[in-house]
């Protein structure tokens, strides 16, 4: 196997023209679906995870004065985070739903254009 060429091959590919293809078009519109679910969910966790790990540090001391008052505040604070946490499911999931329905009808149509080609 000569490893030369198919680097050869590949530095050529990188630079030369794309035509785009149905397929690529199809990936471009699956991506375009999906990816503002998958954006807003891992932002909204990781900011919920955030918020509960601040109400658990108010909890234990760790900030705040540590009397009752920042305990309670904590205790509030740390279910509201894992609140948040609990309902990024099935936000993620309406979201992508919703998405995954506008852009149904183009991939649908896209997807059986590929398909009857390749017959």
């Amino acid at each position: 196997m000569n490893t030369d060429k198919i680097y050869a091959e590949a530095i050529v590919n990188e630079y030369s023209k794309k035509s785009t293809s149905k397929v690529v078009a199809l990936r471009k519109l699956d991506r375009a679906a999906k990816m503002p679910a998958l954006i807003f969910t891992y932002t909204f966790g990781v900011v919920c995870a955030l918020i509960a790990g601040t109400g658990m540090s108010l909890c234990m001391g760790a900030i705040g004065a540590g009397t009752a008052a920042f305990m309670a505040l904590g205790i509030a604070v740390g279910v509201a985070g894992f609140a948040g946490m609990a309902v990024n499911y099935p936000i993620y999931r309406r979201i992508l739903k919703n998405r995954k329905e506008k852009y149904a009808g183009d991939i649908i149509r896209l997807a059986s254009e590929i398909a009857e080609d390749e017959n």
